[in-house]
């Protein structure tokens, strides 16, 4: 199982953080063990000061395949949920800093949040999908699919290019502005729609 990331897929996000939108869809990985298991605790870790949530469309890769067309990508996912990729702000400011890669910020065990699958047949529209993310019962981000710099599709193929895609593998395809920091205590609840996707406390 591989997780893919895409990076500043929205322009208001790029905006928040102070970077440029990107002419192509960036792209990193977490590794299988950022990946928190279902009904596991989340601990904050210890190595940051500053974690921030990022909430996303996730999609679920159901076809192995290699350089695929755009126009063919469709048929190589057939799910959809919500995810986060949770950050270490503080880190990753230093690292950039720096000019060096980002994994100690965001690819650490149990980095990687995922909800309910949600199959594709059941979504009247892939580019209009409404998600949005709560803490403590407050709306703290909203985003929709269509306002993606690069659509699933897209994503798909570009990542194919250079990365074989298989059965199982998971897709975070970029988050919306709001990000923002969690503390101990706090309760995070993601939807898709009007459906919880999961609903989880930082330890």
């Amino acid at each position: 199982m591989k997780i893919f990331c895409v990076g500043r897929n929205y322009v208001a996000h790029a905006a928040e953080l102070g970077n440029e939108v990107p002419d192509e869809p960036v792209i990193f990985m977490k590794p299988k063990s950022a990946l928190l298991q279902p009904h596991a605790p989340f601990y904050y870790p210890e190595f940051t000061n500053e974690l921030h949530y990022e909430c996303e469309l996730v999609i679920r890769i159901c076809k192995n395949g290699k350089y695929i067309p755009e126009k063919f990508a469709g048929k190589y996912y057939d799910a959809i949920t919500a995810g986060i990729d949770f950050t270490a702000r503080d880190i990753q400011n230093d690292l950039k800093e720096k000019g060096l890669p980002w994994e100690r910020a965001k690819a650490w065990d149990n980095s990687a949040v995922l909800g309910e699958w949600v199959n594709l047949d059941t979504v009247k529209n892939k580019d209009d999908i409404n998600f949005c993310l709560y803490k403590n019962k407050e709306l703290v981000q909203q985003g929709n699919s269509g306002l993606m710099i690069h659509p699933f599709d897209e994503i798909v193929a570009y990542i194919s290019n250079y990365f074989s895609i298989n059965i199982g593998d998971v897709i975070f395809t970029g988050t919306p502005a709001g990000v923002g920091e969690v503390v101990v205590g706090d309760i995070l609840e993601a939807f898709v729609e009007d459906d919880s996707m999961f609903e989880m406390e930082i330890k």
